[in-house]
């Protein structure tokens, strides 16, 4: 392989995705219970997007961002019209919207305040992006091996404990960057009281709150975005993954007082909004924000995360389940990694974070049948494991 070994890549290679499957070079099928990691929301080969990057592409793949065009213009306003934000600027990452994010608080604070008031607060267990400053924002000591030194400016806070908070702040804090639910932390949700007492404590000190809603955003948790179930507003939420439908994109959203802090110059991105990525963009958003959408996904959540409490309930080697909406985990008394590898040969993608937590992100059109398929597999595993 010609590849960096950057990645535990299962020896599968994949050709082509119907529905929820994928589909390997021999013509096996695999469940994608992950999503590919929160990018596919509306599985593979969905119409609406397919028809929406051909067209784009037919018309205009690329031009720079001396220039309007239409499918970023419409999707920024999409995004506007159903959130509480303001301004939106495209990257190509969820990584490049945090790091997007990161400046744009720091500057915006340099100009009301001073430029020693740059510290950013981020959680344990947290994950932003492998960037130099997402890394270092994430909250986990193994992502920062080797690679040090480290950029200044960053704090780490536990999670859900605002006693710990509220001592760590001081008026060299510009910023706190907090993911609602921990994905790769291990789906770890954040409790609505810590939430509510972290907003209030933001607003008095006047300090910005960056919502990382890269995994949890486009109806995953059963909003649109998880903030609009939790009755806080953020003034900044990044979003990417399932942002464009499998194409590489990512946004960064600010309330207008704070987006007006960045001008022509201090922030830029070659391929941010290209316009096949955000017309496919358009599509998953149009299609997540039909009536009904978001009612019909919630349902099946709910009966997805019913029948991993009765999982629960029966096998002592789980635990604790945790979740919201299509965001699921079960944590496990034991390692995790191989259920992942018994699950890719029975042709089930799913996946494991924080050693033990097996992870579940399905697209948000999974069907009840389709959940039975998983259920009946962990019921199994589970069962030969405790045996």
């Amino acid at each position: 392989m010609d590849l960096m070994n950057t990645y535990k890549q299962f020896p599968y290679k994949m050709v082509k995705g119907e529905g929820n499957y994928l589909i390997d070079e021999n013509g096996k099928k695999y469940l994608d219970l992950l999503s590919g990691i929160a990018v596919n929301p509306l599985g593979y080969g969905n119409k609406k997007i397919e028809d929406a990057i051909i067209d784009q592409v037919k018309n205009l793949i690329h031009a720079s961002n001396y220039f309007y065009t239409e499918a970023p213009l419409k999707l920024a306003k999409l995004l506007v019209d159903n959130t509480c934000f303001d301004k939106v600027f495209f990257s190509n990452s969820g990584a490049e919207a945090n790091e997007g994010a990161i400046k744009l608080a720091r500057k915006y604070s340099e100009m009301k305040y001073d430029i020693d008031r740059n510290v950013i607060i981020s959680f344990t267990n947290s994950f932003h992006g492998r960037t130099l400053a997402t890394l270092t924002a994430t909250g986990q000591d193994s992502f920062h091996q080797h690679f040090f030194p480290l950029p200044k400016g960053f704090k780490y806070c536990p999670f859900n404990d605002i006693d710990a908070l509220v001592a760590m702040i001081d008026d060299s804090v510009c910023a706190i960057i907090i993911e609602p639910i921990q994905g790769e932390g291990g789906i770890n949700i954040a409790n609505k009281e810590f939430l509510l007492g972290l907003s209030k404590l933001a607003k008095e000190k006047d300090i910005l709150l960056i919502f990382d809603e890269v995994q949890t955003g486009l109806g995953r948790t059963g909003n649109l975005f998880a903030y609009q179930g939790l009755g806080i507003e953020p003034d900044i939420l990044t979003s990417a993954k399932a942002l464009g439908g499998g194409l590489p994109l990512g946004a960064f959203m600010a309330k207008a007082d704070v987006a007006s802090s960045l001008v022509p110059g201090d922030h830029g991105s070659t391929f941010g909004g290209n316009p096949v990525a955000c017309a496919g963009g358009c599509a998953v958003l149009e299609t997540v924000l039909q009536e009904g959408f978001l009612n019909e996904m919630n349902g099946v959540a709910e009966y997805f995360s019913a029948k991993l409490m009765e999982l629960k309930g029966k096998y002592p080697i789980i635990k604790e389940f945790r979740g919201m909406g299509l965001m699921l985990g079960l944590e496990l008394n034991i390692e995790g990694a191989d259920f992942v590898k018994v699950a890719y040969e029975a042709g089930l993608i799913i996946n494991c974070t924080n050693v033990r937590v097996l992870r579940v992100l399905p697209p948000l059109t999974i069907k009840k049948e389709e959940i039975d398929i998983l259920i009946d597999f962990l019921d199994g595993e589970l069962k030969r494991r405790s045996d």
